[in-house]
């Protein structure tokens, strides 16, 4: 195995060439390839559900669900990012490698990527003008938050919890939350009696 630099620098050209050959997935961030880094059981597990329901809602739809190697570029030659589960209802989106138009993006969140997800991607998704509703996936617990663009362009927080029906307005779509969570073992919370 070749060790790779900290940090690798490369234009938007070279990065769509090389990253293809890797066996591992990079995103690329203004200039800089960022390694993906490996997740857990449960985090799988959460974006499998999702994928799965999602893909079988949609089956007789022009929509396409696709999961976690199949990356979207956020804006043309600076961000590209692996979401976990991006959907696309745009004809326009031809490209084998990418998604260039997505409607919907979903990130399970890990706690060495969740700050990143709220945050600097969360804010470069907010610039695609097609994206309608990003969604975060709690896995230590139960719960999803979904951004959805208003008729204002604003985004405004919707909150759901095991109980709740999920709506998708992207895709027209309910999805029961227990069900995002089929098979995943949360971890119990300790408490020390002192």
């Amino acid at each position: 195995m070749v060790a790779l630099p900290d940090r690798i620098l490369m234009s938007a050209e070279e990065y769509l060439i090389w990253e293809p050959t890797q066996e591992q997935r990079y995103e690329y961030w203004d200039g800089e390839v960022i390694a993906m880094s490996g997740e857990t059981r449960n985090h799988n597990r959460v974006s499998g559900n999702f994928f799965k329901l999602l893909d079988d809602a949609l089956a007789n739809h022009f929509c396409e669900v696709y999961i976690v190697d199949v990356k979207v570029q956020v804006e043309p030659g600076l961000k590209y990012f692996y979401p976990d589960v991006v959907v696309t209802c745009d004809e326009r989106d031809r490209d084998p490698l990418l998604i260039q138009f997505p409607c919907l993006i979903i990130e399970v969140l890990s706690p060495s990527t969740e700050a990143a997800d709220r945050g600097k991607k969360f804010a470069a998704y907010r610039q695609s003008p097609t994206l309608q509703e990003y969604v975060l996936v709690q896995i230590a617990q139960p719960g999803v938050e979904v951004f959805r663009r208003n008729e204002q362009g604003q985004w405004v927080l919707w909150e759901y919890n095991l109980g709740d029906k999920l709506r998708l307005e992207s895709v027209n779509i309910e999805i029961a939350i227990a069900d995002l969570y089929r098979q995943v073992q949360f971890e119990a919370e300790t408490t020390e009696n002192k």
